[in-house]
């Protein structure tokens, strides 16, 4: 029983990870490595913009970048 209680819970905390985050769904997650950048940073100049760092983001995470107006 503890056993089942225990994998419902990792479960449970996986789950939150699959959604898409507020960037745009990435195989990485919401780690922001050279790949995933690459890719924010095509998709802000696509729409005439510069990928920038957010205010108190973290640096390490595609949430805390954004797409800002040159």
């Amino acid at each position: 029983m503890r056993k089942a209680a225990v994998s419902l819970l990792g479960l449970a905390l996986l789950l939150p990870t699959g959604c898409a985050s507020a960037v745009g769904a990435s195989p990485d997650g919401d780690v922001a490595n050279y790949d995933s950048l690459r890719q924010l940073r095509a998709q802000c100049a696509a729409q005439g913009k510069e990928l920038a760092l957010r205010p108190g983001g973290n640096d390490r995470r595609l949430s805390g970048y954004e797409c800002r107006g040159k």
